[in-house]
């Protein structure tokens, strides 16, 4: 039995993931800087609706608590059948291996139940916890972009990690 339940979003999440961002503000930092409130999350939310982007609440299976957040985002069809990945723990469940279980059936989803065949996540190079994740997972390490993304007012360099539907 899994320990987590991957969920699309809606619109009911907003309180209880906004909370969880808070809370978990300090632990995601200088990683990712997630909503914090209604404005943020409806942004975010909005985005998942239509177009080219999912996003799914990872869930204790007994409780029902927010583990994480996992998003599906530019994913392209026709001959390329990609997205980028990207994903970020609560302070509350971390370290756990319950945001490897949530990510991992993100992934299955992908490929088994959307029929893409290949994800990408770009992380920094220096979060050490979330390239161990991806690397239990079995992606692969396929290079390193400098300057990638802008998060909280600075460029990051990041690592480029991709997952084949076929591996």
């Amino acid at each position: 039995m899994s320990k987590v339940i991957l969920s699309r979003a809606v619109k009911a999440d907003a309180d209880a993931l906004i909370n969880a961002n808070r809370k978990s503000a300090e632990y995601h930092s200088p990683w990712v800087k997630p909503f914090i409130d209604h404005e943020g999350f409806d942004a975010w939310y909005g985005k998942t609706l239509t177009g080219p982007n999912l996003g799914f609440i990872i869930r204790e299976a007994n409780t029902g608590a927010i583990v994480g957040v996992v998003n599906l985002s530019e994913i392209v069809w026709g001959v390329f059948r990609s997205a980028y990945l990207s994903y970020y723990g609560t302070v509350d469940w971390s370290r756990q291996g319950l945001m490897t279980d949530g990510v991992r059936s993100a992934c299955r989803h992908a490929f088994d139940d959307l029929g893409l065949h290949r994800l990408e996540a770009n992380i920094q190079p220096d979060n050490a916890a979330s390239l161990a994740l991806v690397k239990r997972i079995g992606f692969k390490k396929e290079g390193f972009s400098t300057q990638y993304l802008k998060i909280s007012g600075s460029w990051r360099d990041h690592e480029r990690w991709a997952l084949l539907a076929d591996c």
